[in-house]
């Protein structure tokens, strides 16, 4: 399987997808996030990912091709990653992939998801609990299919 992580902070995604066997591009707009990605990667699992730079608003996706999953983990904090965010996925995505996104219930996930739901997208959402010390955050796990 083929899979990028959009956004991917500390690459606590891609380390998951490298560990059940996936071979993945990890990619964030602030390089110091891959060099987080590739240092987890490899202190975890000792593996490195494959890592790149990519701008959602400018993104310069000629040559990396398709993935079967793309995966982003609270990402929808702001309107204009929601938006940007709906114009990339359904490029990067190969016939019959997957989009997993994990959100905190963020203000601009509708937006988002109104956007995909627009191109042809089904959303199967799975709410789930993580317990953070004393306190509890819902997250909605949205798998985006055509």
């Amino acid at each position: 399987m083929r899979a990028i992580e959009l956004g991917c902070g500390v690459g606590l995604s891609t380390v998951l997808a490298l560990d059940r066997g996936a071979d993945v591009l990890a990619t964030d707009h602030y390089e110091a996030a891959l060099d987080f990605t590739a240092y987890n990667a490899r202190a975890n699992l000792g593996l490195v990912p494959e890592i790149s730079v990519l701008d959602w608003r400018e993104p310069d996706i000629g040559g990396i091709g398709t993935f079967d999953l793309v995966l982003a983990a609270d990402v929808l904090y702001e309107r204009r990653n929601a938006a940007a965010l709906a114009d990339l996925v359904p490029k990067l995505l190969a016939p019959g992939g997957e989009a997993t996104i994990a959100d905190p219930r963020r203000d601009e996930a509708p937006v988002f998801l109104g956007e995909m739901e627009k191109q042809g997208f089904e959303d199967v959402t799975v709410e789930t609990t993580v317990e953070q010390s004393t306190r509890k955050v819902k997250v909605l796990l949205h798998r985006l299919r055509r």
